[in-house]
């Protein structure tokens, strides 16, 4: 009797098991979020969400008459736009308008440091928490993680209490030995803008940074590479799509921010934020609508040019881990 060969069939190995689980996943994904439906109701968010800004957009040119008798949807048929609302609210220096440059300028200056001090510390934290092993590190980071359930306006009056008792006598202390370093109170914006972000920053950076392989961790490793050779030459840049995505956020939200700046800065031109100027434009009965909405649109300027700075970075930190299995 002839024998029959019997040929083995191949195996397929797990990784393309779950590579292929992982295409299938995304490509349901793809297929949910490109439905016309979905894109229907996107339009239509965006038309709702972007009326208001185009509406804010042409009363800020409108005239002050205009503006207190008739809705910016009169413009069509009654065209007039002048740029006399944007000359009172940038160049004017009458103390009813006081020029709004200075307030750009502290907004930025609280903004840009209120969004890298937490960056920094929440990455390195990540990092930690994610691949350095120590006794209590479990513990620790669900303690971390459950300060965001504090209400930010618990801690308002004990962190001022703190910065009054031992922050300000250094600051003036300071000063006194270097006259050059200004007196102005940004440093007590900046360490309450980091303690209330540090929370949720290091949980999500953590989720993220834990996903990084651990083959390439142990990798560098055995070539002899430390912890800040691995945080800064590999973690960091696999990180920073979600970095840029909470950098965004971050941004957004200081430089909105009114409540801590009006706590913890002086509260006069040389501290006081954008916001808090835009609070007083409008007059005390809300007289002076025209410049209120000229003001609005100048302090969009800066998130937007953020946004779309960072915009391909946002989306990767946000379809980030979508399709892992």
């Amino acid at each position: 009797m002839s024998s029959v060969a019997i040929t083995p069939q191949p195996k397929t190995s797990e990784a393309a098991v779950s590579a292929a689980a992982g295409v299938g996943r995304a490509e349901r994904v793809k297929r949910r979020l490109t439905s016309p439906w979905a894109t229907a109701a996107a339009i239509v968010i965006a038309v709702l969400w972007t009326i208001p800004t185009f509406g804010l957009l042409l009363s800020s040119f409108r005239p002050a008459d205009q503006i207190s008798t008739s809705g910016w949807w009169t413009f069509f048929s009654d065209p007039q736009l002048t740029l006399a609302n944007y000359g009172d609210v940038l160049f004017s220096g009458s103390a009813s308008s006081p020029q709004l440059g200075e307030y750009f300028v502290n907004s930025l200056l609280i903004a840009i440091p209120g969004t890298i001090l937490p960056l920094v510390l929440a990455s390195l934290a990540a990092y930690a928490f994610a691949w350095v092993k120590f006794k209590g590190s479990g513990t620790l980071f669900v303690v971390v993680f459950a300060l965001q359930i504090v209400p930010l306006q618990m801690a308002l009056i004990p962190l001022l209490q703190l910065f009054v008792t031992f922050l300000q006598p250094f600051q003036n202390a300071l000063h006194d030995a270097v006259p050059f370093i200004s007196e102005r109170q940004f440093l007590p914006v900046w360490i309450a803008h980091t303690i209330f972000a540090l929370p949720l920053a290091i949980f999500l950076l953590h989720n993220f940074i834990s996903e990084i392989p651990g083959e390439v961790i142990e990798a560098a490793r055995v070539d002899g590479a430390g912890h800040g050779q691995i945080f800064f030459r590999i973690v960091l840049p696999l990180a920073m799509p979600a970095i840029a995505s909470f950098a965004i956020f971050q941004f957004l939200w200081v430089w909105n921010d009114l409540l801590v700046a009006l706590v913890f800065s002086s509260g006069t031109p040389d501290t006081a934020p954008l916001t808090q100027r835009l609070a007083e434009l409008a007059g005390s009965r809300g007289e002076n609508w025209e410049r209120l909405t000229a003001g609005a649109f100048v302090s969009l300027v800066v998130p937007l040019l953020v946004f779309f700075g960072l915009q391909r970075f946002f989306v990767r930190g946000l379809l980030a881990g979508s399709a892992k299995g």
